[in-house]
């Protein structure tokens, strides 16, 4: 960003690299590199299917546990799934997810105006991706189960 100091003046780089203070972010971009190349070498198509995959077996779960309400279930959808259990707030879930190793967003995911055009102000929100597993959704069933039917043990 700058050509010269001295105790008398400053100079300045013409734009735009008087903008840019300090050195550039040279290891994100070496990481995003990476990570692109780990993503092409599996395929992103196969990585949408997964995805989808897991997201279907985690929703017809999910259809059968008790007190839960599914938000969203387009046939196309991203791999996410917002749910919220009657007789709970969504933190109160969330707190037992995480207490079992589980991350899930609660809140309203910056989504409001769609929350609240389906009924909603806020709702639990798992999101599958292709580092996920079928035994990690069948541990996220197994929890919301117990918590909807009241037989949360720990």
């Amino acid at each position: 960003m700058i050509q010269d100091v001295t105790f008398e003046k400053t100079i300045f780089h013409p734009a735009p690299n008087r903008f840019e203070a300090g050195t550039g972010n040279i290891a994100d971009a070496v990481g995003l590199a990476t990570a692109l190349d780990y993503v092409q070498k599996i395929g992103i198509g196969r990585i949408a299917r997964y995805e989808h995959e897991l997201l279907d077996y985690a929703t017809s779960l999910f259809k059968q546990i008790p007190k839960v309400k599914l938000i969203g279930t387009a046939k196309d959808k991203a791999s996410v799934m917002s749910f919220t259990i009657a007789g709970f707030s969504n933190e109160e879930v969330g707190k037992v997810l995480n207490d079992h190793g589980i991350a899930v967003r609660t809140a309203h995911h910056c989504a409001q105006p769609i929350l609240r055009r389906l009924g909603y102000e806020n709702s639990v929100r798992p999101s599958f991706a292709f580092y996920n597993t079928f035994a990690e959704i069948d541990l996220l069933a197994d929890v919301v189960r117990k918590l909807a039917c009241s037989k949360f043990v720990d």
